[in-house]
């Protein structure tokens, strides 16, 4: 091979890789949520498991991406270790699908339907639909489906520009015998697992081997053992995505390193012996990609079948290894680097979050009203804590948002992203103004002041409206409810009303003599802080219908909301006046 024919190898390796990185990239996002809600649907069937890692590594192309993906699962607390086994047993079956679409280069024959599963019949094709996607559509989706169907065809494309730029080597004997030296199992098996761990993908080195194939020089004694330690090469991945887990994600992680390494050499160890009993034939001929597909299957499917009843054991292996319970204190990373990787599951974590986050603000506005009639120190000291923990969430998912904001996303998630950035800050606002409540109570408390009758049923008012708007507001930024969103700014609007109302009155008492000025100043201060919660739930519900309409302009959804449907905007206040009407 001369200097030419190495630069059209590497030129070649070079655009396989690129091609399956862009393709699983294109993968990752067009169906990445999609594979988070599969991984999710668990069942403590062991089979089931392994069948729906199979099935989730089979779509995304890539083990990597699954058993990444379950580590992070299980570090923030979303699965069971119990449960990962299974999805990481499986995951090695799943990524040999990889292998068998590649070996369609190697498909001989000169029937039409034989020509036409060649890659060099439909890459070209494939292509040119990808470009024409990705240059003249305006869909995401096909934007999407046409970057995935370029990088399979630049895959392709490599992998037909390596098995050539190799066939020359079938007359070099210098490389045919450094290929009989792979037939030492350690040998071969420290090949595969080297190889695996410097490119990081364990499909793409398989693939390297089968654009060996096609020189005629690699035999089943020497697939076999490189085949075998590209497998166990593949743990590194999920080693190094371990680190600085939790103890369950790290044992996690080591699950898949013991199920590779004590499957693979006990699977191989009993070939090798039957192989020395009864010295098969086939072991001395040469390998071609569809063969090296069908190592590569066996090996996992039988390593599987192997290691099936022996789950809880890896799972107490990897339990002795990483020693100790999972402790109380040891806190669930619920929002893990690692789902960036794939920012459909990353939104996804996210938006679960902020849920939480919308829960406990709720739970803290219904104790602060307790409080107005029957002070707590206790309550009011959780409501405190509370607050607190609200400002960490609103740290934690921004800087989260911001950093995701920057990843490859669907226009659907980039304007989820957007969503959930402006209204976490809301969240927040809502809680200071629960604490706030809290506090004025406390005021109250301290300086053994009571509101009388007649102002506690105007706060009952009052309060009934702000409960109903921060319910719509929730449910509707939750559950994407258009419909329920633009019932939020009528009642917002009779919020605002009651207040100036109930402010009015309570001037005629001061100057009646019915209210002190220090009481006065209370009763205020919760008016206040009443509408200033509606104000923010407004906000939430501005959101909804703006990425609703493809747009974050405040401006120009109050105008469709106010002048251009005025009719039913006006009809919802009059239904609002009339239910929270001051006696």
């Amino acid at each position: 091979m001369d200097l030419f024919g190495v630069l059209t190898l590497f030129g070649g390796i070079a655009l396989f890789l690129y091609g399956m990185r862009v393709m699983g990239e294109g993968i990752e996002k067009r169906a990445g949520k999609q594979m988070r809600i599969i991984l999710e649907k668990l069942t403590a069937n062991p089979l089931k498991s392994i069948l729906l890692g199979a099935a989730v590594t089979a779509i995304i192309q890539s083990s990597a991406a699954t058993t990444v993906m379950v580590v992070g699962f299980v570090n923030s607390g979303i699965m069971k270790l119990s449960q990962a086994t299974g999805i990481i047993m499986g995951a090695n079956l799943g990524t040999t699908i990889t292998a068998w679409i590649l070996s369609l280069s190697g498909i001989e024959g000169e029937s039409v339907f034989v020509q036409l599963l060649k890659p060099s019949s439909f890459s070209p094709v494939l292509a040119m639909v990808g470009v024409t996607f990705l240059l003249f559509s305006k869909s995401n989706k096909r934007r999407d489906v046409g970057t995935i169907l370029l990088g399979f065809s630049i895959l392709m494309f490599g992998m037909q520009t390596m098995s050539g730029a190799v066939e020359p080597l079938a007359d070099i004997p210098e490389f045919t015998r450094i290929l009989t030296l792979f037939e030492s199992p350690i040998l071969g098996v420290l090949t595969g697992a080297v190889i695996t761990a410097i490119i990081q993908s364990s499909s793409a080195s398989v693939g390297i081997l089968q654009a060996l194939s096609a020189t005629g020089s690699v035999t089943f004694s020497s697939a076999i053992p490189i085949i075998l330690g590209m497998n166990i090469g593949a743990c590194i991945i999920t080693l190094l995505s371990s680190v600085g887990t939790s103890r369950e994600a790290r044992r996690t992680a080591l699950v898949h390193l013991y199920f590779s390494l004590i499957g693979k050499v006990l699977v191989t160890t009993l070939f090798m012996l039957a192989n020395a009993a009864f010295r098969f034939s086939f072991m001395e001929t040469f390998v071609n990609p569809v063969s090296i597909a069908v190592i590569h299957s066996a090996l996992n499917l039988i390593s599987i079948i192997v290691m099936l009843p022996f789950m809880r054991q890896l799972e107490r292996l990897a339990c002795f290894t990483v020693k100790g319970n999972t402790a109380a204190d040891e806190q669930a990373v619920l929002l893990d680097e690692r789902f960036m990787a794939t920012p459909g599951l990353a939104v996804d974590r996210s938006r679960a979050l902020t849920k939480d986050m919308s829960d406990c603000c709720i739970s803290m506005f219904r104790d602060a009203l307790s409080l107005i009639r029957n002070y707590d120190a206790k309550t009011a000291q959780s409501i405190a804590e509370a607050e607190e923990k609200i400002d960490i969430y609103e740290d934690r998912i921004g800087t989260y948002l911001v950093e995701l904001s920057a990843k490859s996303l669907t226009q659907t998630d980039n304007r989820e992203t957007q969503k959930l950035l402006h209204a976490i800050g809301d969240f927040e606002r809502i809680a200071d103004h629960a604490l706030n409540i809290s506090e004025s109570c406390g005021e109250m408390h301290e300086k053994g002041l009571s509101f009388s009758a007649s102002a506690l049923d105007q706060l009952d008012v009052i309060i009934a409206a702000v409960t109903e708007v921060l319910d719509l507001s929730t449910r509707a930024f939750f559950n994407d409810d258009v419909a329920l969103a633009a019932r939020v700014e009528p009642l917002e609007d009779v919020v605002d009303d009651l207040r100036a109302e109930l402010k009015t009155q309570h001037i005629e008492r001061l100057q009646r003599g019915g209210c002190t000025i220090e009481l006065g100043f209370i009763f205020t201060d919760l008016l206040t802080n009443f509408e200033r919660i509606s104000d923010h739930c407004s906000n939430i519900a501005a959101y909804v219908i703006q990425t609703a309409m493809h747009t974050m302009a405040m401006h120009e959804y109050m105008h469709v909301l106010k002048d251009m449907d005025s009719g039913r905007y006006e009809g919802m206040r009059k239904e609002y006046l009339e239910k929270y009407r001051l006696n």
